[in-house]
């Protein structure tokens, strides 16, 4: 994959960087040569600097370094769509996004797994979900343990209130396994697909 830089008098490309986890386009910048041979092997997304007329890692003053996960160059090569990881806030004014939005996907297990990672990253005394992640991996692992065996033993029964109550406890301590284990569901979602046709 190489983008064609010829076809702008300055030699560089727009590169759109989205969140792989919630979808939302986080910011625009561009590149030349240099600063997309730079991203791709450091795995960091790098700019041109048009202002500064140098190279840029965005991240190297802030910390909140966009860890690239996926790259992809448009019809006419001359578009990059990076895929990333943040780090942090995007933005310089310390917002989520340049748009000034927050970084959440439009569904509402993209917004639970947000909170989940805020609460991982940044504790709460009063937090249920921050007090699992500081017990630590086994007591995480062990909470899906029963909460699945709980959504048994009512699967075996006519109470739908019940059940539905156990299945989303379910679901909230697998997010909460997958955030403790540094996954998204996301990834997971991406193994069912790549299964998808094989024997389903």
């Amino acid at each position: 994959m190489q983008p064609d830089f010829t076809k702008s008098p300055d030699q560089l490309v727009p590169a759109i960087i989205q969140d792989s986890r919630t979808g939302k386009v986080l910011m625009l910048g561009y590149m030349n040569a240099e600063a997309f041979r730079k991203t791709q092997e450091e795995k960091r997304v790098s700019f041109f600097s048009r202002s500064k007329k140098r190279i840029w890692t965005k991240g190297e003053e802030s910390g909140n370094f966009l860890a690239v996960d996926e790259i992809k160059l448009d019809c006419d090569q001359d578009t990059l769509l990076i895929r990333v990881t943040p780090a942090g806030p995007v933005c310089h004014t310390g917002s989520d996004t340049c748009w000034q939005e927050p970084n959440r996907g439009n569904d509402f297990l993209a917004k639970l797994e947000a909170i989940i990672r805020e609460r991982k990253n940044n504790p709460a005394d009063n937090s249920y979900t921050s007090s699992l992640f500081k017990k630590g991996i086994n007591k995480v692992a062990q909470k899906v343990g029963e909460e699945a065996v709980e959504l048994v033993i009512e699967a075996k029964d006519s109470n739908a209130d019940l059940f539905k109550n156990e299945a989303a406890d379910l679901l909230y301590h697998y997010l909460v396994l997958l955030a403790a284990k540094d996954f998204s569901l996301g990834e997971i979602v991406s193994v069912l697909e790549e299964r998808h046709g094989e024997s389903l």
